[in-house]
C-alpha cells in the first residue's frame, strides 16, 4: 500500500524542533533551519538528507525505490518512492535524515556537502 504524504507530514512533525515549510515550492521539512526532508513536484517522491554511503547501499539493495538523478549526484540526498516504500522503512529513513540535518547544524555544515573529487 503506497504511503501518503499526510503520513510522512505525522512522521516529521513527531520529531523534536520540526518545523513545515517549503523548498523549490513543495512541502518540506527542517530541523532548527537546516532541511532534512522535502516532497518533488511529482507528489510521488521524497527527498531525504542522507550520507554517500548510505545513499549508495539503499540504491543498491532497492534501485526500484531509491535513485538519484544527475542533480543529486554530487549531494547527499536520496529520493525515495512513496509508492514503493513501507511506513516502517520510510520511519526509519526520516529519523535518519532528522539526526542528520541535526548534527550538521552543530558542526555547522552545508545542506549540500558535495561528494569529495
Amino acid at each position: 500500500m503506497p504511503v501518503s504524504f499526510d503520513t510522512v507530514r505525522k512522521i516529521a512533525l513527531s520529531l523534536d524542533s520540526v518545523e513545515e515549510g517549503t523548498s523549490y515550492g513543495t512541502p518540506a521539512f527542517k530541523v532548527r533551519g537546516a532541511l532534512f526532508l522535502r516532497l518533488r513536484e511529482d507528489d510521488d517522491t521524497l527527498v531525504l538528507r542522507t550520507t554517500f554511503e548510505q545513499r549508495d547501499e539503499l540504491i543498491a539493495a532497492d534501485p526500484a525505490m531509491y535513485f538519484i538523478t544527475d542533480h543529486y549526484l554530487n549531494y547527499e540526498w536520496v529520493l525515495v518512492r512513496l509508492s514503493q516504500i513501507h511506513v516502517d522503512a520510510l520511519r526509519d529513513l526520516i529519523r535518519m535524515a532528522y539526526r542528520l540535518a541535526v548534527t550538521s547544524k552543530r558542526k555547522g555544515q552545508s545542506s549540500t556537502r558535495r561528494r569529495p573529487r
